[in-house]
């Protein structure tokens, strides 16, 4: 067995050891809040104009989904943060539910 035969085996029992914590911190990632959809025929989208409303599929009060690369992963309420908009986390949808296919 070669030597870096051996520190790959040496290290797959440690993964850890070997990730830069600074990389991975570094790593973009995209945050969106969906607030909800809606299904329309493309006629019904041409004829949108100024002032049109599209029902969405979500409740008044209903949580907004927190998403990190199209993926769900907290559910918040829309909050004020000053004169802008933010994101209250009420609840943190748990990894075996992230990995659900949609």
């Amino acid at each position: 067995m070669s030597e870096n035969e051996e520190n790959l085996e040496a290290s797959e029992g440690e993964p850890e050891a070997n990730i830069d914590q600074e990389v991975i911190r570094a790593i973009p990632i995209t945050m969106t809040v969906e607030v909800g959809s809606t299904r329309l025929k493309l006629r019904d989208l041409l004829r949108l104009a100024q002032g049109s409303v599209l029902e969405l599929d979500r409740s008044v009060g209903e949580l907004m989904d927190v998403k990190i690369n199209n993926t769900v992963i907290a559910k918040g309420e829309v909050v004020t943060v000053g004169d802008k908009l933010g994101i209250s986390v009420v609840e943190i949808v748990a990894p075996l539910e992230r990995v659900k296919p949609v």
